[in-house]
């Protein structure tokens, strides 16, 4: 099986109640746990690549390594996305090297500018052989996140009165809102209760039936791996994230795509740290490498049974 878009993908996952983990990939390890606890559990996974992981290991590498991916499990659907792409420049190179869906993210300009550069990518990608799929976001995440950096005081939920009209002049395949939602390991202050807006999900999935909605900002920052961290020489205090029973609601709902990436960087960065800790004679890098390839694929494994719903649809 090739590399797919995200279309029929979504339209399963909007039908069946459930939705795809987006696990953001920086290197052979975590592309190697994430893919292979899909297989394992018969689930559609999306491998997605932001700015800074882009930088970080190169596109072609990260590109090659998803399709050796896709080639030792080719009986489970696997799409390559880009994750928050600042410019139609960034998002046409990214279409033209293989990737099989974007997002363009002008969440932070005008509402007019934001249509207006959306769908020039849409144009772009959906003209494209074969098809590339494209997201876009209508709202503002507070957090923190590779090249994304929202002050609290900025953000803004999404507003269900502009999403038809959007998603009508741009052409977009999904959209990613702003529901309460938070880049990075810190999206709540201690004592303040993390809340999700299911008010505006639900006016919005009722202003766009059927069409797949998008959480960024979802990682739930498992509380044993800040322990760890913190417990093995780390400091990560007071780092809370978004409840799992909060995010498995909205798989039922319009919810198709839940993006993931601090829960992976902290359960590989607590596992490598106890590694060193409990192995201080070691310096091969198979070795704790190793053992945060297996809790990147234990991590996953949980997120696809117990949140995302996804276990047998691929």
């Amino acid at each position: 099986m090739s590399l797919v878009n995200t279309k029929e993908m979504f339209k399963k996952a909007y039908d069946g109640g459930y939705a795809i983990g987006a696990f953001n990939i920086n290197n052979m390890e975590i592309v190697q746990g994430i893919t292979e606890a899909a297989a394992e559990l018969k689930a559609p996974v999306i491998l997605q690549a932001s700015a800074g992981a882009r930088k970080y290991a190169n596109p072609p590498y990260l590109i090659h390594l998803v399709e050796a991916a896709n080639d030792e499990h080719p009986d489970i659907p696997i799409v390559l996305h880009l994750d928050h792409g600042p410019s139609y420049e960034v998002c046409k190179e990214c279409v033209d090297d293989g990737f099989t869906s974007v997002m363009f993210d002008g969440s932070s300009k005008p509402y007019e500018e934001n249509i207006a550069e959306t769908r020039k990518v849409v144009e772009y990608a959906h003209s494209h052989s074969p098809y590339v799929t494209v997201e876009a976001e209508l709202g503002r995440l507070a957090g923190i996140e590779d090249a994304v950096n929202v002050n609290a005081d900025r953000a803004q939920f999404t507003d269900p009165d502009q999403v038809q009209d959007f998603v009508k002049r741009t052409g977009v395949d999904s959209l990613a809102i702003a529901i309460g939602t938070s880049h990075g390991a810190y999206k709540f202050k201690p004592g303040q209760k993390p809340q999700l807006r299911f008010d505006i999900l639900k006016e919005v999935s009722d202003r766009l039936p059927g069409f797949p909605i998008v959480l960024h900002g979802a990682s739930s920052v498992p509380q044993e791996f800040v322990k760890m961290v913190n417990q093995y020489g780390g400091k990560m205090p007071d780092a809370i994230g978004i409840p799992e029973e909060m995010l498995r609601k909205a798989a039922t709902m319009a919810v198709c795509k839940i993006n993931i990436d601090s829960d992976l960087r902290l359960a590989m960065t607590a596992s490598v740290r106890k590694h060193f800790a409990e192995h201080p004679d070691h310096f091969d890098p198979r070795q704790y490498l190793g053992d945060g390839r297996d809790a990147i694929k234990a991590l996953v494994e949980h997120k696809i049974k117990d949140v995302l719903g996804c276990v047998g649809k691929a």
